[in-house]
């Protein structure tokens, strides 16, 4: 099933399996945190990067097949992830970066692997904000160029399909309902004090690097394999274009211009910090040796990134799970 793209989201909706399976999923902006030796809290959402389907360009010097999306960032640009579901319905959701899971770093599979757990759960994991390096810590998703060694990609493959997909299984129709009738039934018997918060120029395509590390966990899968709707998997598959390239490609100009940290204090947005360690999945992965975009272009005597100075921190806004 593919997803809808209205107001700069992708809409999946499985009305064959329940009218509550809806996922939302929204492509964050945000400012780089400082590659360097520090690990950050979540910076914040600046609004989501839009995001426009492939069939709607006529532009044959893009490939793609109709059902891609088009998302443009300019280099060195970050993003994150933001999952949400209306009724919180449960999704199994594996993320392909270039290739790779983002959650592992193996090459990306069609068939999910439960014994591996390459996918997380949503409504537990409400964001993603890099590639999983270890229990604690996330490597920020940063939008390079490909085909120069910069992306994770790249380092770990030797090549970069220039792809972003996002892979959406939902929890099935049974197992839900027996929860909806479950809450109904407490309800009855006592209020519920249960407080619910909503989770606030290359012409060669581009990729995600590597870059500063962030304080997340990944949230251990908890519902057992048989529980989930396998057969009605959905997916979408993002292109990065270079927002030096958008005019070209869509007649209209990039909607932002790239940000800055001294943008970022000077309106004192707030960093967030969500970490629960009893729902952190144990051990490293494959992404724990990543070099980042930094390290690369040190070693190659080039500058990639903008001007990113390290600085202190401001005191977090902590969010639990």
């Amino acid at each position: 099933m593919s997803p809808i793209v209205t107001r700069n989201q992708l809409s999946f909706a499985f009305p064959d399996v329940h009218p509550d399976a809806r996922l939302h999923i929204r492509v964050q902006r945000t400012l780089r945190v400082p590659d360097d030796e520090n690990t950050y809290g979540l910076p914040p959402g600046l609004g989501s990067f839009p995001l426009i389907s492939a069939e709607t360009i006529d532009r044959p010097a893009h490939s793609g097949a109709g059902t891609d999306v088009f998302l443009p960032m300019w280099q060195a640009e970050a993003a994150w992830l933001d999952f949400s579901s209306p009724e919180d319905y449960p999704f199994l959701v594996r993320i392909s970066v270039g290739g790779i899971n983002a959650v592992t770093g193996e090459d990306f599979t069609a068939a999910i692997d439960f014994v591996g757990e390459d996918y997380f759960e949503v409504p537990e994991q409400p964001w993603l904000d890099g590639f999983r390096v270890d229990e604690k810590t996330v490597r920020q998703f940063v939008a390079m160029p490909l085909g120069e060694g910069y992306t994770a990609a790249e380092q770990l493959g030797g090549t970069d399909d220039g792809r972003l997909r996002i892979q959406v299984t939902p929890l099935r129709a049974a197992t839900w309902d027996e929860r909806v009738a479950a809450r109904r039934a407490a309800r009855s018997v006592e209020p519920d004090t249960i407080e619910l918060c909503a989770m606030p120029g290359s012409t060669d395509g581009m990729g995600m690097g590597a870059g500063g590390s962030i304080t997340q966990s990944i949230a251990t899968p908890v519902e057992p394999r048989t529980n989930w709707d396998t057969g009605a998997t959905g997916e979408a598959t993002l292109r990065i274009i270079n927002s030096a390239d958008w005019e070209g490609l869509t007649g209209t100009a990039p909607h932002h211009e790239p940000p800055t940290i001294e943008e970022y204090l000077e309106h004192g947005y707030p960093w967030f910090e969500w970490y629960d360690d009893s729902l952190a999945r144990r051990g490293g992965s494959k992404l724990s040796d990543l070099k980042t975009v930094k390290e690369i272009g040190d070693a190659k005597g080039e500058s990639p990134l903008p001007d990113n100075p390290s600085f202190d921190p401001p005191a977090p806004h902590i969010v639990t799970g």
